[in-house]
């Protein structure tokens, strides 16, 4: 009787470790499938998170070859539409059927032959420009645009790529036809084009001018004054001087130089005013310091030579 107990008790025991064994190896086999599914989904989701990276990197943005430009093709002479490639104009890639050509366009090729890369020039409402250049649509905005520290805290900027005075602008038989200072324009009904330094800081300066809305575009900025809503307008030299090339009858008002001039707080904060930039996103430096090598070798001579050429070839519509 004792041998069977014995034997009995043996049997259950074996029995019990080989329950205990299977399950424990049950369990790390689990534990062990488990964690690899772990493994798999972290690296799963390590590779998505360095794809998603490396989409959002801060490259160039022309890696494949191409710079594409935005900018209003409405801004004569930095830019404007016409409906052939002659004087060496450029396809609007989202206008079909319309050329884009000016100041900017020439800037824009220049840098692209520089680096080897092909221009793609985008149409683009001004107040859609640095938005598009912060959401990666455009790689730049090259569109006269000033390099002012509020523009420069959205994007970075290459440049100068030209150094453009501040004007007024009216006709030849406006009585503010013979002012020499912003002074002499007091009482006249005045605009600028929106979103710029003429409009927010300029137009302001003058005491009881009467500001008028601000006009949507360049050419509708100049259409008011040649059509008599306002008496003058306020812009740069090289719109003003596009505007007078295509009608005599206007009148260039420059104070620069002058105790009559517009004033800023200081040198620094005129010349950011009156500096004329690149956009570009922020922390591109790869595509900044691209552009910024091709400008530098650049001298202020060359860029009224091209801008000369730029009012020379404009459309007469």
């Amino acid at each position: 009787m004792k041998k069977f107990i014995t034997m009995f008790l043996a049997l259950a025991m074996t029995a019990s470790m080989t329950a205990c064994g299977s399950g424990s190896s049950t369990g790390s086999t689990t534990t062990t499938e488990a964690s690899g599914t772990e493994e798999t989904e972290s690296a799963d989701e390590s590779t998505a998170a360095e794809t998603t990276e490396a989409a959002e990197g801060t490259g160039s943005g022309v890696e494949d070859g191409v710079l594409t430009v935005g900018m209003e093709c409405a801004y004569a002479p930095y830019n404007w539409t016409q409906m052939d490639d002659s004087n060496g104009a450029v396809p609007i890639s989202n206008v079909p059927g319309s050329y884009a050509n000016g100041y900017d366009v020439m800037i824009a090729k220049q840098i692209c032959e520089a680096n080897g890369w092909e221009l793609e020039v985008v149409s683009s409402a001004w107040d859609s420009l640095v938005p598009a250049v912060q959401s990666g649509t455009i790689d730049a905005a090259i569109a006269g645009q000033s390099m002012t520290a509020d523009r420069m805290a959205e994007v970075d900027m290459a440049g100068p790529y030209y150094y453009a005075t501040i004007v007024c602008v009216t006709t030849k038989e406006s009585p503010y036809a013979s002012a020499t200072s912003i002074a002499d324009l007091a009482g006249g009904k005045c605009t600028a084009q929106s979103g710029t330094i003429w409009y927010d800081s300029c137009l302001p300066q003058i005491e009881g001018a009467e500001v008028l809305s601000p006009a949507e575009t360049a050419p509708s900025m100049i259409m008011s004054l040649e059509t008599g809503t306002v008496d003058f307008i306020c812009t740069d030299m090289p719109t003003a001087m596009a505007a007078q090339a295509k009608n005599d009858d206007l009148v260039i008002l420059d104070f620069s130089g002058t105790d009559g001039d517009f004033q800023f707080a200081s040198e620094e904060e005129r010349a950011e005013n009156v500096n004329i930039g690149i956009s570009v996103r922020k922390g591109n430096t790869e595509l900044l310091d691209a552009m910024n090598a091709v400008l530098g070798d650049m001298t202020e001579d060359d860029f009224n030579e091209i801008m000369n050429e730029a009012i020379s070839v404009q459309p007469e519509v």
